[in-house]
C-alpha cells in the first residue's frame, strides 16, 4: 500500500484563542492511501505531537498495514487517527459503499453542533455571542482569573442560547467550587475539563452540581478506569482515540459504564470532521464546528444548516 502524507494549512476566519494560546491557521496532516483513501489529523502540542513527529510515525508504517493491526503499530493519537480513517475510506471506496454500511449502521442523520466562542475580551465575547445567539448551542472557552466577567458578557449577548464551557484545564478545585453555583445560575449545561488532567482527583471529593466532562483526561478505553467518581461525561475525539475504530469502541464502553458522551474535535477541515459525524449519532453534545471556524475548507465540504452538520458526501470521505 502506498502512503502519502502532506502538510496542509487552512486560514481561520478569525484568531482562535484558548487558555494555552492563540492561532490564526489550522495546520493539519492529510494522509492518502493508494491514491484513494483519505484521512486528516491535527497534531496537538499538549500531547507532545508536532507535524514532524506525526509525519515520521506515519511514514514509518509498513506497506501492508491493516485496520486491525494498526493499534499494534501506533499508539492512540493523531497519527493513528489519520491512517485509521483513511483505511475506512479506502475500504468503502473499494467496496462501492459507505463506511456506515461497512459498520452495519444506518445513514447518519444531521446533528446539531456547538459553535465555539474563543477566549477574548468580555466585550468581544459578548459581541460574538450576540452574532451567534441563534445557534443551537454555544461552547465558551474559559480558564482565566476573569472568567465570570466573560461568562456574564456571553449570557448578555445570547440570553436564551444553551451554553457549555471548556476550561481547558485552566482552573483549580477551589476556583471551580466557587464558580459552580454561578454556572448554574447562568444556565450552563456542562463544564469540560475544569482541572488539569494530572491533578483532577479533587473532582471526586467536591460536589458536581452540573455534569463535568473529561477531555484531556480521556483518550481511549484505557483512560476509563481513572475517571470513575470524577467525571459524568467523556469527550470522544478522533485525534485522541486514534481513529474511528477506537472512538466507536470508547463510546460504547463509556456508555456501558454510565457516562454521557460528547463528540468533539480539534480545529481542522471537513475531512477531519467527516468520520466523527458517524460517531456523533445520538450523543448528548456534538462539537464538530471546526469547518465553521475556517476561512477556507476542502473541496466538497460538509454541509452545515439549520438541521446541524450532515454526513459527508462520498467525494469528501467514506
Amino acid at each position: 500500500m502506498q502512503i502519502e502524507v502532506t502538510h496542509d494549512v487552512f486560514r481561520l476566519a478569525q484568531a482562535f484563542t484558548i487558555s494555552r494560546g492563540s492561532r490564526s491557521e489550522a495546520k493539519v496532516l492529510s494522509v492518502t492511501l493508494d491514491g484513494l483513501g483519505r484521512g486528516e489529523c491535527v497534531p496537538y502540542a499538549r500531547y507532545g505531537e508536532t507535524l514532524e513527529s506525526v509525519t515520521a510515525q506515519i511514514e514509518g508504517l509498513p506497506s501492508d498495514i491493516t485496520r486491525e493491526g494498526l493499534p499494534d503499530l501506533l499508539p492512540a493519537g493523531a497519527a493513528r487517527n489519520s491512517v485509521d480513517c483513511a483505511l475506512w475510506d479506502l475500504e468503502a471506496k473499494q467496496a462501492g459503499c459507505r463506511v456506515w454500511d461497512l459498520l452495519g449502521l444506518p445513514k447518519p442523520a444531521p446533528e446539531f453542533t456547538a459553535y465555539t466562542l474563543s477566549l477574548d475580551t468580555p466585550e468581544r465575547m459578548e459581541a460574538q455571542a450576540a452574532l451567534n445567539a441563534k445557534r443551537a448551542l454555544l461552547k465558551i472557552k474559559l480558564g482565566t482569573p476573569d472568567d465570570m466577567v466573560r461568562l456574564e458578557a456571553v449570557r448578555r449577548g445570547a440570553p436564551d442560547t444553551p451554553i457549555i464551557i471548556d476550561a481547558n484545564e485552566g482552573w483549580t478545585a477551589e476556583i471551580y467550587a466557587d464558580l459552580a453555583p454561578h454556572l448554574i445560575r447562568l444556565g450552563v449545561q456542562m463544564v469540560e475539563q475544569p482541572l488539569p488532567a494530572d491533578d483532577d482527583d479533587m473532582l471526586a471529593e467536591v460536589a458536581r452540581p452540573l455534569p463535568v466532562c473529561a477531555d484531556e483526561s480521556c483518550h481511549d478505553r484505557a483512560s476509563l478506569p481513572a475517571l470513575k467518581g470524577k467525571y459524568d461525561m467523556v469527550n470522544v475525539k478522533l485525534d485522541k482515540a486514534g481513529g474511528l475504530t477506537e472512538a466507536l469502541a470508547l463510546k460504547e464502553a463509556a456508555m456501558a459504564e454510565g457516562y454521557g458522551i460528547m463528540v468533539g474535535c480539534m480545529v481542522g477541515s471537513s475531512l477531519a470532521m467527516a468520520p466523527a459525524t458517524i460517531l456523533a449519532q445520538g450523543v448528548a453534545f456534538t462539537d464538530l464546528d471546526g469547518p465553521l471556524l475556517l476561512a477556507e475548507d476542502r473541496d466538497t465540504p460538509l454541509l452545515y444548516d439549520d438541521q446541524g452538520v450532515h454526513p459527508p458526501a462520498a467525494a469528501l470521505w467514506g
